[in-house]
């Protein structure tokens, strides 16, 4: 953290104050913020290149609809911790509960701990590594993207991915709707030794030979005549019940 940086104060000034600084902050600055007490939305929309350091643990949103600069929060996060990032990077020291990456288009999260339950839904374009687990139905609809775990998944991993990539270096507890093991072939092992070396000591010792890569089969991009018969079939039961 440059020594020039700018000190928010959280238990003095409102969140807002924080927030419009961070706003019109220029190319270059630096912010530290103290006493965040787990309040939600900190940091969120930044669209210089700036460095912000919030020293505790954050609620809801925390580094929402990040643009640009790198965010590293020193503590844990609630729901949504770097939603609808769009480029820049975003860091956590801790653990971070549900949706963490959420619909992300691009640039890096790193969460250090855990992550909970639908780390990374709906990912288009973000790379994310965890340092620990993550929880259920992470990578639901994943359509873009990397999600790089260095522990275990829980059930449904990837359920009705689309294009993204999983790479799991522990156990996984289930695959979800369409997500499939598939050949770890040296380009990805590329792709993950450059997401593990961007990671940093998040990601501790891990080898990327140690990583196993998940995504779709593809078996739900389209419908069949089956498909359509076995509907249609269905609604004439149903209807049939309801009279």
């Amino acid at each position: 953290m440059n020594a020039a940086a700018r000190v928010f104060d959280l238990g003095e000034v409102p969140r807002r104050k924080l927030n419009q600084a961070l706003h019109e902050a220029a190319d270059g600055d630096s912010f530290e913020v103290i006493n965040p007490r787990g309040a939600h939305a900190v940091a969120c929309g930044i669209t210089a290149d700036i460095e912000v350091v919030v020293r505790g643990s954050v609620g809801y949103y925390g580094a929402g609809m990040h643009q640009q600069g790198r965010v590293l929060i020193e503590g844990n996060a609630s729901t949504g911790l770097a939603e609808n990032i769009m480029s820049g990077e975003v860091r956590i020291t801790g653990n971070a509960t549900m949706s963490a990456g959420a619909t992300g288009c691009g640039g890096l999260l790193v969460v250090g701990g855990n992550a909970g339950a639908r780390c990374g839904i709906s990912m288009k374009g973000v790379d994310i590594v965890v340092g620990g687990n993550v929880g259920h139905m992470s990578a639901f609809m994943a359509q873009a993207g990397n999600l790089v775990v260095c522990g275990d998944a829980a059930a449904d991993l990837g359920d009705s991915i689309y294009e993204a990539q999983i790479f799991v270096r522990g156990e996984v507890e289930s695959l979800g709707a369409d997500c499939i093991e598939k050949e770890m072939r040296p380009e990805h092992a590329e792709t993950v030794a450059r997401l593990l070396a961007a990671a940093g000591e998040a990601a501790g010792e891990a080898d990327p030979g140690d990583f196993r890569r998940y995504g779709s089969a593809r078996r739900l991009y389209n419908f069949t005549i089956d498909d359509v018969d076995a509907a249609e079939a269905g609604a004439r039961a149903a209807g049939g019940d309801s009279q």
